[in-house]
């Protein structure tokens, strides 16, 4: 296999369960392998040095931030990029379909939108609005940036046009969120950062950096379906969104551990962070 067109950048912390399983995922695609580590204490970066990837260590803020570091901070000498999570792995499917990525194919295209399945405790997430569900995640160097008007969900952003692989399948899956405390502590901190997101942007300290269009690519879709979201009654939308997710986007059919994915991640988490932005309200009065 002739050298790719493209380098892989990995975000880590403590990452031992996941990082050799996505490092496995790609290792015969013979791609540049960049691993932007936050400081981990296991043996994380041991794997990292066993697959000859390089690494930078930055401190962590959040999400959005440290992928603005690695791509400001790491030389990547290929036309394209991949930013992937340590929870990640490439499928086959998207393997082969990387495997015969050539960039001369893809003129004037500037970014490619991944297919994620994500899995909860061992089920995938076929319904609720959660697949098919589109990730920029392979885009031009130096082109693709992240966005820092978001304090909480990370996304990659490319002027120009983009390109859907629906095949191209993503696997998501956070073993430590087999332990159900080790998936609710994490959310506990999630919601502080997106209630402090969602205040600032009523304070208008935060804006949106893509236009928001429900007809344009899933990220602008997003934009447009956050906007929404952002309009509607503290308190009352958790209930509608998850009866949204469970009737409208049929997540009922995701069986026992779906439905309680489904109950924690929109109904549960978004209530915390309901109560929270009321919090915030409250004392900024």
């Amino acid at each position: 296999m002739s050298s790719p067109d493209f380098s892989f950048i990995i975000l880590t912390y403590n990452e031992e369960t996941h990082l050799p399983r996505l490092l496995t995922s790609i290792e015969k695609l013979g791609a540049p392998i960049y691993i932007l580590d936050s400081g981990s204490t296991d043996d994380t970066l041991k794997i990292a040095d066993q697959y000859n990837a390089i690494v930078k260590i930055n401190k962590f803020e959040n999400h959005p931030k440290q992928w603005d570091f690695a791509l400001k901070n790491f030389q990547i000498n290929t036309p394209w990029t991949i930013g992937l999570d340590a929870d990640q792995i490439v499928s086959p499917e998207l393997f082969e379909m990387l495997a015969n990525f050539a960039d001369k194919n893809f003129d004037g295209i500037n970014g490619i939108y991944f297919n994620r399945k994500n899995y909860f405790q061992g089920t995938w997430i076929k319904h609720g609005g959660y697949f098919p569900f589109y990730l920029l995640k392979m885009f031009r160097t130096g082109i693709g940036y992240s966005d820092l008007n978001e304090n909480m969900d990370h996304r990659f952003i490319v002027s120009g046009k983009t390109t859907i692989w629906k095949k191209g399948f993503l696997i998501e899956e956070n073993l430590k969120e087999n332990d159900l405390n080790f998936w609710i502590e994490k959310h506990k901190r999630y919601s502080d950062r997106v209630a402090e997101e969602e205040f600032e942007r009523l304070k208008g300290l935060r804006t949106q950096t893509l236009h928001p269009n429900l007809f344009g690519n899933p990220d602008e879709r997003t934009a447009w379906l956050k906007r929404f979201w952002w309009q509607l009654p503290l308190g009352i939308r958790p209930y509608l969104y998850f009866s949204y997710r469970m009737l409208f986007k049929l997540g009922i059919l995701d069986g026992a551990k779906g439905i309680q994915f489904h109950y924690l991640h929109a109904l549960w988490f978004r209530k915390l962070i309901d109560q929270k932005i009321k919090q915030l309200k409250k004392i900024n009065k």
